[in-house]
């Protein structure tokens, strides 16, 4: 397994940096392999959470290919999905997840935030519901380029959220990454609403693994752990979270 360059805690946060992003991917993907296995040896079932986005596409394929984990006893969820946006739109997270997740390693259940759907607040309930039906044994995330954990956008960010799931407005900072990532045309035609897990929720889980590579993220990884710890930026939260792990790559790196 690839080693980190360098490691170090910042408050409650051990963070790891790695020579490079496929350092990164190889050594997450492993760590995540071997805490899945052994949560289920432990108590025969496991549930999950796992973050969509363009930082996380190397990860995500190590550990499908990874082998070693009964994936059929695993309960999937995801973090976000956009207001209004359907399953089969290239910039949709359920079109991300069923093709880059679930068609190849087939869950016990992968549980899905319907962004279409007729009644949005009934969404946020069975949702909801379907999140605290279990313990979370594994939240996988990632930072957005304005600091962001999920869609917990700096304006609606909330550490002491009394919502699992909730329906936001989407901060221009993050529908400009969209469209820059290529999943939009314009920032016109990003939706102004979205789907997200909310902080609490999020940070429920028993173990965490960010993952934040690449030098766009370098700004939102210093604010994050250089900063105050303040919903400016959001993902400066993890600082309190001994139970997570922040990973880094030498690029998103470079301002610490």
């Amino acid at each position: 397994m690839a080693q980190p360059i360098q490691s170090f805690t910042v408050d409650a946060l051990p963070v790891r940096v790695f020579a490079n992003q496929d350092d990164l991917s190889l050594s997450v993907a492993t760590e995540v392999r071997d805490y899945l296995a052994a949560t289920l040896a432990r108590q025969g079932s496991a549930a999950a959470i796992l973050a969509t986005g363009n930082s996380q596409i190397r990860f995500l394929e190590r550990l499908v290919q990874s082998g070693g984990v009964d994936w059929s006893k695993i309960t999937l969820f995801h973090m976000d999905e956009y207001l209004g946006l359907p399953a089969t739109h290239k910039a949709s997270f359920r079109k991300y997840m069923k093709e880059r997740v679930e068609s190849l390693v087939h869950p016990r259940a992968f549980h899905y935030l319907d962004g279409d759907c007729d009644l949005p607040l009934d969404e946020i309930a069975r949702y909801t519901a379907l999140l605290k039906a279990q313990p979370i044994d594994l939240c996988c995330l990632g930072v957005g380029e304005n600091g962001h954990i999920a869609f917990n956008d700096p304006p609606v960010a909330r550490f002491d959220d009394v919502h699992w799931v909730k329906l936001v407005k989407l901060d221009d900072a993050c529908k400009l990454q969209q469209v820059k990532e290529g999943h939009f045309a314009s920032l016109e035609t990003v939706p102004p609403y979205a789907f997200t897990l909310t902080i609490p929720a999020l940070c429920s889980a028993k173990k965490m693994m960010c993952v934040a590579p690449e030098t766009r993220k370098a700004t939102a990884v210093r604010d994050a752990l250089r900063g105050p710890i303040a919903t400016s930026c959001p993902a400066s939260y993890l600082r309190t979270q001994s139970q997570c792990s922040l990973l880094l790559d030498r690029d998103s790196a470079t301002l610490l």
